[in-house]
């Protein structure tokens, strides 16, 4: 409480809104809902909303039900028809890089096979460094290796791994191009 207290003391004479950022795997420490609750009774006007990086949807829908007017915004493609129905402000996705454009036609239209092609290459993912993934990915998708480059303590994938997921991230991309498009 105190943390948010002190960013909102030095930040009162321009009141921006604030957004928690809930990855307990990073932090350490999670925004427990009850928090969240106590956060808004004391600072509801600057208290906007939260991007939830830690996968548990039970937390996510939690979170959201706290109040309308708090913004939710879970790490997966997969809960954008959630988001579209407004129980979510929307996704904040690392694999959005990859597949923003899918992730804007499903959001924009509801279609069902544009979602499944994002939500598919986020899980090229599952169980794999997910930034060294990324970076790989968009060394594929811009011809270009410098791309795949990380810093310490990241590891790039190394020169197999990356074919794999250009291989299947084209295997993804061809497959939704030569689906009809549905709701």
């Amino acid at each position: 409480m105190s943390y948010i207290e002190r960013i909102v003391g030095a930040t009162a004479d321009r009141p921006i809104p604030i957004y928690l950022y809930h990855f307990p795997a990073q932090s350490g420490l999670p925004w427990h809902v009850e928090l969240i609750r106590q956060l808004l009774d004391r600072f509801r006007s600057r208290m906007a909303g939260l991007k939830d990086s830690s996968g548990d949807m039970t937390y996510a829908h939690a979170a959201a039900a706290i109040d309308r007017a708090f913004d939710v915004f879970p790490s997966t493609e997969a809960t954008l028809m959630e988001a579209r129905a407004g129980k979510f402000a929307g996704c904040i996705s690392a694999t959005a890089n990859l597949n923003a454009d899918l992730c804007a036609t499903a959001w924009k239209s509801g279609d069902a096979t544009a979602l499944t092609a994002a939500v598919n290459i986020r899980k090229l993912f599952d169980g794999k460094p997910l930034v060294p993934g990324v970076k790989a990915a968009l060394a594929h998708i811009h011809k270009d290796a410098h791309w795949a480059r990380v810093q310490p303590p990241l590891v790039a994938y190394a020169e197999t791994a990356r074919k794999e997921i250009a291989k299947a991230y084209d295997d993804i991309r061809s497959r939704a191009a030569s689906s009809p498009r549905a709701a």
